[in-house]
C-alpha cells in the first residue's frame, strides 16, 4: 500500500509542478491554489509512505516519477518538445524508479535503540 501512496503522491508531485509554472509566479488565483493543494496532498502522501519506505528510495521514486510525468503533461500539451534523445533519458528516469522498487528494502526499526 505504501508503494500505491507513494505513486499518487508523485502525481500530485507533476500536478503542483505543473500548476507552479502555469501560476505566473504565483500571480494566478486558480493556478496557485491547485500549486498550494496538490503540493500538500504530496508532501502528506510522501510522508506516510516513508514510513514503510526508506526516506532515500522514496524520495528518489517521487521525484522521478513527478519529474517524468511532468515533462510527459507538458509533451502532449505542447508546451514542450519532444526529441528522441529527451524520450530516451525520460526512459532512463522510468526504468531507474522500476531498479528502485525492484531492490528496495524494508526500513529498519530504530525506534527499538
Amino acid at each position: 500500500m505504501a508503494w500505491v501512496v507513494l505513486l499518487i503522491s508523485a502525481v500530485f508531485e507533476a500536478v503542483w509542478a505543473t500548476a507552479l509554472g502555469q501560476s505566473d509566479g504565483l500571480s494566478r488565483p486558480i493556478p496557485s491554489l491547485v500549486f498550494l493543494v496538490a503540493l500538500a496532498a504530496s508532501m502528506v502522501g510522501l510522508g506516510r509512505a516513508t514510513r514503510r519506505i526508506p526516506i532515500g528510495t522514496a524520495y528518489a521514486v517521487w521525484v522521478g516519477v513527478g519529474a517524468a510525468l511532468t515533462v510527459g503533461w507538458a509533451i502532449a500539451t505542447g508546451s514542450e518538445t519532444v526529441s528522441p534523445w529527451k524520450l530516451v533519458f525520460i526512459g532512463g528516469i522510468v526504468a531507474a524508479v522500476v531498479g528502485l522498487k525492484l531492490v528496495a528494502t524494508a526500513p529498519r526499526d530504530v525506534s527499538s535503540r
